[in-house]
Order: C-alpha cells, then sequence, then structure tokens
C-alpha cells in the first residue's frame, strides 16, 4: 500500500512540474518573443574631475559682481565677468601626493567676446594660457595660487553647483 501511494503521489508531483514547463514553452512560442536572460551589471562608474561644477569668485573691489567659472567634465570651461564671457579648454591635474604638492590647473582661452569684465578692465583673452595651483580649503571652497607651495594665492572660489 505505502508503495502505491508514493507511486501515485510522485506521478501527481511530475505531472505538475512537467505541466507548468510545458505551460511556459507554449507561452515563449506563441508570443514568439526570445526570452533572454542577463546577468551582466548594467551600473557604470564614471569618474570626473573634483573641480567639475560652477564655481563663483567674489571680486575684491566690486562685491556685487561675481566672476563664474564652469567647468565641464568634457574638459571645457565657461567663464562669464561682468559682461565679458569667454569660452576654453581647462587640465585639471590632482596631485598624486597631497601631502607633497597641491594640484595644478591649465586653462586656455579659446574665445572671448572682449567686454569688460568684473573689475572693470576690457582685454581680449584669446589664446591666453594660464597655470594655477589649486589649494583646497574644503570641498566648496579653492583658491588660485600662482605656485606649487600655495605661498601666493590670489582668488577664492566657492562651489556654486556641484
Amino acid at each position: 500500500m505505502k508503495k502505491t501511494y508514493l507511486t501515485v503521489l510522485l506521478m501527481l508531483c511530475t505531472s505538475n512540474v512537467i505541466a507548468a514547463d510545458d505551460k511556459k514553452a507554449t507561452k515563449n512560442q506563441v508570443s514568439n518573443v526570445p526570452v533572454q536572460v542577463s546577468n551582466t551589471n548594467s551600473f557604470r562608474v564614471t569618474t570626473r574631475p573634483e573641480i567639475v561644477g560652477l564655481w563663483g569668485m567674489e571680486i575684491p573691489n566690486n562685491r556685487k559682481c561675481i566672476e563664474y567659472y564652469n567647468f565641464k567634465s568634457n574638459n571645457d570651461v565657461v567663464i562669464k565677468s561682468g559682461s565679458e564671457w569667454s569660452s576654453g579648454i581647462y587640465d585639471y591635474q590632482p596631485a598624486p601626493d597631497p601631502d607633497v604638492q597641491i594640484p595644478a590647473l591649465v586653462l586656455q582661452v579659446k574665445y572671448d567676446n572682449n567686454e569688460k569684465d568684473c573689475s572693470g578692465s576690457q582685454a581680449d583673452q584669446t589664446g591666453e594660457i594660464s597655470q594655477y595651483f589649486v589649494k583646497w580649503a574644503s570641498p566648496s571652497t579653492i583658491n588660485f595660487c600662482s605656485n606649487e607651495k600655495a605661498e601666493q594665492c590670489f582668488a577664492t572660489l566657492r562651489r556654486i553647483l556641484p
């Protein structure tokens, strides 16, 4: 009796499993849509220079005017100061050892509209290349310095947008 009971139970379970597999196969055959199971990771990590974002600098003799630096992730930069705006490219070089040296920033102006800036001066800076050293006071404040020891810092920029 036990053998008969176990045989019937096994047959019932097996037929349910086979029926379930047949239903799955039928659904796939009827819809004609291939089922693809992918175990690949769809996340992509992109790193960008920490300087990327919109920064503002108050001009000491004209606190009403803010000079803006928009460092984009594709190494383009747009600078807006008063009526002047310029665009160009930059190269941010992080320091391999922050305890020994500070990051460097090279800017090349490709276009300048030759209007007056926040300080009141008017000069076409097209083609100019400048090198600064960047001293990080905090994640939202940087100083532009003229030497790698950060002894002669002349501009403070504050992060406006990430």
